[in-house]
C-alpha cells in the first residue's frame, strides 16, 4: 500500500501488507539476494537532503510500516534496502507514476493543488531500475538512497508538468503545507544518494534536465 492516506485509514491493512508481507518474502530469500523498495517519507522532512545515516522519524502509517519492513529486511546482512522518491514514467496500466496520475487528473478536466513548501527529489522510474540491476549486480547489501540529483518542490513539479502537457489545458493552484487538513506530511524529504552514486556507472539525473531531453510520451 503505496498511498498514505489509504494507510492512515486502514492501518491494520497497511502492516499486513507492508510489514507482515515484506517480512515472509525476506525470509523466504533469507539465503539469496533481496531487494526492498522503501520511501523517503520515512523522514520527519524537517530536514532535507538526507543521508542513510540520518535517523528515522516517520509521521504517518504508511511511513511507520516502511520503517519496520526496512528493520525487518536489513536484519539479514545480504538484504537491501533502497529508499527513492517521487517515481515517473510511463507504467503498464498509465496510472501508477505520479506524473500519469496528474496527466490523468487533468484530462478529466480536474483543479489540482500543488504545495509550494513540500520537497521531493523526483526521479524517472527507470533509473530506479537501473540502479538496483546495478547494485544487486555488485553485491551490494545495505541501506542506499535513490532518488533525483535535485529538490523540487510540488509546485515546481506541477509547473514542469502543466508545460508539458499545455494541451490538456492543465489547472492548479499553488497551496502551503501550513493550510492542509489530513494525514501528517513531511515538508522536506529530499534525499542525498552519494552512496549509490558511488557505485553506479551512470548519473542519477535531475527532473528538470531529463524532461528537456526527453518527449512527452515518456514522462
Amino acid at each position: 500500500m503505496t498511498k498514505p492516506p489509504d494507510c492512515q485509514s486502514n492501518p491494520a491493512l497497511a502492516r499486513r501488507v507492508n510489514v507482515e508481507t515484506t517480512a515472509l518474502l525476506a525470509e523466504l530469500a533469507a539465503n539469496i539476494p533481496f531487494i526492498f523498495i522503501s520511501t523517503d517519507l520515512v523522514f520527519d522532512g524537517r530536514q532535507g537532503n538526507y543521508t542513510e545515516t540520518n535517523t528515522v522519524n516517520p509521521l504517518s502509517v504508511y511511513a511507520e510500516t516502511k520503517v519496520a519492513a526496512e528493520q525487518t529486511v536489513l536484519a539479514n546482512p545480504r538484504h537491501t534496502v533502497i529508499r527513492t522518491s517521487l517515481n515517473g514514467g510511463v507504467s503498464p496500466t498509465g496510472d501508477r507514476g505520479f506524473n500519469e496520475q496528474i496527466r490523468n487528473a487533468w484530462q478529466r478536466g480536474q483543479n489540482l493543488s500543488f504545495f509550494k513548501d513540500e520537497f521531493r527529489s523526483p526521479i524517472h522510474a527507470e533509473y530506479t531500475s537501473r540502479a538496483c540491476w546495478e547494485l544487486f549486480s555488485k553485491r551490494q547489501a545495505g541501506l542506499f538512497h535513490v532518488a533525483g540529483r535535485e529538490k523540487l518542490s510540488r509546485a515546481s513539479v506541477g509547473e514542469l508538468l502543466a508545460h508539458r502537457h499545455v494541451h490538456l489545458n492543465p489547472q492548479f493552484d499553488t497551496g502551503s503545507l501550513k493550510d492542509y487538513v489530513g494525514a501528517p506530511r513531511s515538508p522536506d524529504t529530499s534525499l542525498d544518494s552519494s552512496k549509490a552514486q558511488a557505485q553506479l556507472s551512470f548519473q542519477l539525473p535531475r527532473l528538470t534536465d531529463w524532461l528537456l531531453e526527453n518527449p512527452a510520451e515518456s514522462f
